[in-house]
């Protein structure tokens, strides 16, 4: 087990805002409207700090010297989420949007962090990513994504890597399925998990497009994230109802496709019938190339 960042060459408290959305099919854009009083936070004169209600959307985890920041970008319906170390500021930013790029830039800047690595889950099919535009802005920072992705980055990850930021670390677990190049990003304490597409909130990555295979994630699913502690908060890429955070025990339990068996689940997935993402065509190529397919 290594360091990604060996590899090249040198150069808590958190709030995460919930949005309520409308979604008419798996994987197509969403229309966001904020609800007031659906989460910590959100309603206008309360402090989320102070507020000792327990709502859904308020779980996230609290490791020592951990900065957390659970982002959103609304045509995708795309978390993205920025980690720190609050001592010497080192951050890593996983699945950041194209749209987004200022956004993620300012709260960077105001948080004074000096970003690290800029990592893909996947190659993504419904948004560009950010990762390459954003090298061009911020000194030294390093692009990453799978090996089996297929797309360029400074850094090809595999079964085990560790980006390290400070004093935290993610480990990286392969769960293709999705996509042959899916990974899940694990913080060192296993206390949050980054699971991509391949497990989201009482759901699963397509398996229809881009060497989709539900035997593969099915494993995937059971075999890395599942064998994670119950208390394990799952972050996904993705959600298109207005969760924001579910956790190991709870999906294990309760995911409807999930807690089927392999040959069940196969035939849900075969079943789903949705629609492509609207941005496929453009996506895909783009993100192959680190979102730098104009320059």
């Amino acid at each position: 087990m290594c360091s990604v960042l060996s590899r090249v060459r040198p150069f808590q408290r958190a709030l995460a805002l919930t949005l309520r959305y409308n979604i008419k099919t798996e994987g197509s854009s969403c229309a966001v409207t904020r609800s007031k009083g659906s989460c910590l936070g959100v309603s206008d004169g309360v402090d989320p700090l102070l507020n000792t209600r327990r709502f859904y959307c308020s779980r996230m985890a609290f490791t020592d010297g951990l900065l957390f920041r659970q982002l959103f970008e609304s045509e995708s319906c795309t978390y993205t989420y920025l980690l720190a170390d609050t001592d010497n500021k080192e951050a890593v930013l996983i699945d950041p949007v194209l749209e987004t790029l200022d956004r993620d830039l300012k709260i960077i800047k105001e948080l004074g962090l000096q970003l690290k690595v800029a990592v893909n889950t996947h190659c993504h099919a419904d948004h560009i990513t950010s990762t390459g535009r954003m090298k061009t802005k911020l000194f030294g920072l390093k692009s990453a994504i799978s090996k089996h992705s297929g797309a360029a980055a400074d850094i090809h990850l595999v079964e085990g890597d560790e980006i390290k930021f400070g004093r935290h670390s993610l480990k990286v677990k392969e769960t293709p399925g999705h996509t042959d190049g899916c990974i899940t990003l694990v913080t060192g304490d296993q206390r949050m998990a980054f699971t991509g597409d391949a497990l989201l909130i009482r759901g699963c990555g397509r398996t229809d497009f881009q060497q989709g295979s539900s035997e593969r994630l099915y494993s995937s699913i059971h075999k890395q994230i599942f064998t994670l502690p119950d208390h394990c908060l799952v972050y996904p890429a993705h959600d298109y109802l207005g969760q924001t955070v579910s956790t190991v025990g709870e999906e294990r339990k309760f995911n409807p496709r999930l807690t089927k068996s392999l040959e069940e689940f196969v035939q849900i997935m075969k079943n789903l019938n949705l629609p492509k993402p609207k941005k496929i065509d453009i996506s895909v190529p783009a993100n192959l190339v680190c979102g730098l397919h104009e320059i």
